[in-house]
């Protein structure tokens, strides 16, 4: 007894296998891509927060450093408007009487 033994191309077998692995390699690339960009963004916005840190603290024992009284005692504007800034403006109301004749 014979059988027949289906005939398979095996050309579009190793096509298909082929295309199969450039896929998943792609898929696999496209997601490391995205990953090192994903790494990327975190690692610069933690650069940026540790600057960021790092300033204020600078800046805030800069201002507890500084002394105070200078803050306090400010002298007087120069100028040709400091006589008049000095001085306080005073409004005096004089009232006037009104009389209304009647006629």
């Amino acid at each position: 007894m014979t059988t027949a033994v289906p005939l398979t191309n095996n050309t579009q077998l190793s096509v298909n296998v082929t295309t199969k692995s450039q896929e998943q390699s792609l898929y696999q690339s496209s997601g490391a891509i995205v990953a090192a960009i994903v790494v990327g963004v975190i690692i610069i916005f933690t650069v940026v927060l540790l600057i960021l840190k790092t300033y204020n603290r600078r800046m805030r024992v800069r201002r507890e450093l500084e002394p105070k009284a200078s803050k306090l005692a400010v002298p007087p504007p120069l100028g040709h408007n400091s006589h008049s800034l000095a001085q306080q403006p005073t409004v005096t109301f004089i009232p006037v009487d009104i009389h209304m004749h009647s006629r």
